[in-house]
């Protein structure tokens, strides 16, 4: 299984990158919140991957971070009805902190704001993740199950989801100002705090 592929970023594009590496130029389909953070054609760039095989094709499907890749497998092996290109499209409307968020809170009217997604899907979303996903993740406090302290969230994670509250209860769309937030964590960095994300968002 391909797990990961690092080399030279030859194109880009919002939902497919080609990275040539020992030789091979790999087509890999990603989601435009991977393309926002890919690096101009000619530098490094690494993958972290799902190869998907079907009767008459493989394709392969890369992820910045392996917490998204994870994820996308999550919703390609265990919800009802959603494949690759659903998922995809799920992981390309909204960051990866907004998703499990909006699992975790039974959000179903902005999960269904996502590409394809209904109502009905939203909700097998919610009733099949949401005792899949790491409370710890979700930034809940829940004592594991051997009585130690959780895990702390993904910092990345955190800042984006707080700056994205912050955001909403300014009145903004939740998927407005998930979009805002992203942007704002791409051009300044995985450094930035909660407050630099919020002012960029607003600028």
């Amino acid at each position: 299984m391909i797990n990961s592929i690092s080399g030279t970023l030859v194109t880009a594009t919002p939902l497919t990158a080609v990275i040539e590496a020992g030789g091979l130029g790999y087509e890999i389909h990603i989601p435009v919140t991977t393309a926002e953070r890919l690096p101009a054609p000619g530098q490094r760039a690494k993958l972290h991957t799902l190869a998907v095989y079907r009767e008459d094709s493989a394709t392969l499907y890369g992820f910045a971070t392996e917490e998204e890749r994870d994820f996308f497998r999550l919703l390609v092996e265990k919800v009802t009805g959603v494949g690759p290109k659903m998922a995809l499209s799920v992981l390309s409307k909204l960051s990866l902190a907004s998703l499990k968020g909006a699992i975790a809170a039974g959000d179903v009217g902005l999960l269904a704001k996502c590409p394809g997604i209904g109502k009905k899907t939203a909700e097998r979303l919610v009733m099949e993740l949401r005792d899949k996903l790491n409370p710890a993740d979700l930034g809940h406090a829940s004592p594991a199950k051997d009585g130690s302290s959780p895990a702390p969230a993904p910092a990345g994670e955190n800042k984006i989801r707080d700056a994205v509250l912050a955001l909403t209860a300014l009145g903004y769309k939740a998927a407005d100002a998930d979009k805002a937030v992203r942007q704002a964590w791409v051009a300044l960095g995985a450094a930035a705090s909660t407050e630099a994300l919020i002012k960029k968002a607003l600028g």
